[in-house]
């Protein structure tokens, strides 16, 4: 002990150790001390805990400076889900459509693909039923491609 009472070093240590005992979750608490500046170290669970060791440190050591380097480490990154596996579809896959009186293949292209010009492929999948795309029949079943 000094002349006046307990050293800067003493009360540093002091106060880390009233600091531990609070409970903040602050681990391998430290300080590197130089002169009167006193560095903080450790590792903090929240910025809220390192604020309060900084905070109750103050009160109870005055120091010219007190630096806070005491860490949050970073939160272990989740592991990355695997891709689930490709699932196989069968690319072509074709509806069966029966022609009623009225149909022509543009319109029938046009419920099935949203646009009327695409009616050839209706009747390129059916060429060995139809002869000419402007002459389709009631009751003919088509095979309408990739529906």
């Amino acid at each position: 002990m000094g002349l006046f009472g307990r050293s800067f070093e003493e009360k540093v240590h002091d106060a880390l150790g009233e600091i531990e005992a609070m409970g903040l979750g602050v681990t391998n608490l430290g300080a590197k001390i130089e002169g009167k500046m006193v560095t903080l170290t450790g590792d903090a669970p929240s910025m809220e805990a390192k604020a309060k060791v900084m905070a109750e440190f103050n009160v109870r050591v005055k120091t010219d400076n007190t630096l806070n380097a005491i860490r949050i480490p970073e939160a272990p990154k989740p592991e990355p889900k695997p891709e689930p596996a490709p699932v196989e579809v069968e690319q072509s896959q074709e509806v069966l459509y029966e022609v009623q009186p009225g149909d022509t293949l543009s319109g029938i292209a046009l419920k099935y693909y949203g646009k009327a010009n695409e009616y050839m492929k209706i009747f390129d999948a059916n060429r060995e039923t139809l002869d000419n795309p402007d002459l389709i029949k009631p009751g003919q079943k088509l095979r309408i491609p990739d529906a």
